[in-house]
């Protein structure tokens, strides 16, 4: 009867929050440029350039500079674009992928394997990261900016409701 009405209840409702793509470059300024191109052509928007934060002598990095490459999309374009990176997979993920917040995280190896993209010889080929947001209704008051509140632990996402979700919503297989 409490799993009934916890299914029933709009606020317990686990949803996409954002999918955002990330791309890392290093040093390479013309794979940093092949990674806005392949972003903006993956979700067609226009990705911005992550910078470094700490220095790493041994891979010549300073604070400062641009090493990377990201794309953040939300709501009905999130889960189309998901469903398309599920089929580059082969629509499996590992369990370990997913953390105890519920969110998930995989690699795409090389961007080919994405339905609708082909090579192309100005970008180069190389993979990218997808990591999924997801939450519920409510989860807002933990972010925003005035009021801020902490959320109780039986409103969290567990790693096995996501894992569910995913299973329910994508028809892919968790192994």
């Amino acid at each position: 009867m409490a799993t009934e009405s916890k299914l029933k209840n709009p606020m317990r409702e686990v949803r996409i929050e954002k999918v955002t793509l990330n791309i890392g470059a290093g040093r390479d300024v013309n794979r940093l440029e092949g990674g806005v191109k392949l972003l903006e052509r993956i979700t067609g928007r226009t990705p911005i350039k992550t910078r470094a934060k700490h220095r790493i002598p041994n891979w010549d990095i300073r604070p400062g500079l641009q090493i990377g490459v990201k794309v953040t999309v939300r709501g009905k374009e999130a889960e189309e674009l998901l469903a398309r990176l599920f089929e580059a997979v082969s629509n499996k993920i590992s369990s370990r992928a997913f953390d105890d917040r519920g969110n998930f995280s995989f690699g795409i190896p090389e961007y080919i394997e994405i339905p609708g993209l082909k090579y192309d010889h100005s970008i180069g080929l190389f993979g990218l990261q997808v990591c999924v947001t997801l939450s519920r209704r409510g989860f807002r008051i933990a972010h925003r900016k005035i009021q801020r509140k902490s959320l109780n632990k039986k409103v969290w996402i567990g790693k096995e409701e996501a894992i569910d979700f995913i299973k329910s919503k994508f028809k892919v297989d968790v192994v």
